[in-house]
């Protein structure tokens, strides 16, 4: 009777001993998170739209622009779609510098796609397509 006495004393003993040393003595304060600048919103962007060999202006292409924004809890994702005038160009207000994906479907073009990097310095872009293959 005794000795199971001391072994429970022992064990409890341990186990106390094992949930002190898990438990750091000094707690440090978990890191802030970075704060986040203010977005750079470009006033207006221009993207032309030129087609073909000869480099002619696309008249009533879509351009899609969508934009993603990092965020601490939710990323925020934003789209924009406009028409390319008789000139080709299509303008687009208050975007934010960044990355963004530049989509721009026209009837008898082919589909073009790409990301780019928008700066203050380049808030004009040309976008060159191409006619698609012909399937015999």
């Amino acid at each position: 009777m005794k000795t199971i006495r001391w072994r429970l004393l022992g064990v409890t003993t341990l186990c106390a001993g094992l949930v002190v040393s898990a438990v750091p003595a000094h707690q440090e304060k978990p890191a802030a998170p970075p704060k986040q600048q203010a977005p750079v919103v470009i006033p207006r962007l221009t993207i032309e739209v030129t087609g073909g060999v000869d480099n002619k202006p696309v008249e009533n292409a879509s351009v899609y622009l969508k934009t993603l924004q990092q965020r601490l809890i939710k990323d925020k994702k934003s789209e924009v779609n406009v028409k390319t005038n008789q000139l080709g160009i299509a303008h687009i207000p208050d975007v934010t510098a960044g990355r963004v994906l530049i989509q721009v479907v026209a009837e008898g073009w082919k589909t073009y796609g790409q990301w780019q990097d928008i700066s203050e310095n380049n808030s004009s872009i040309k976008i060159h397509l191409d006619r698609p293959p012909k399937w015999y």
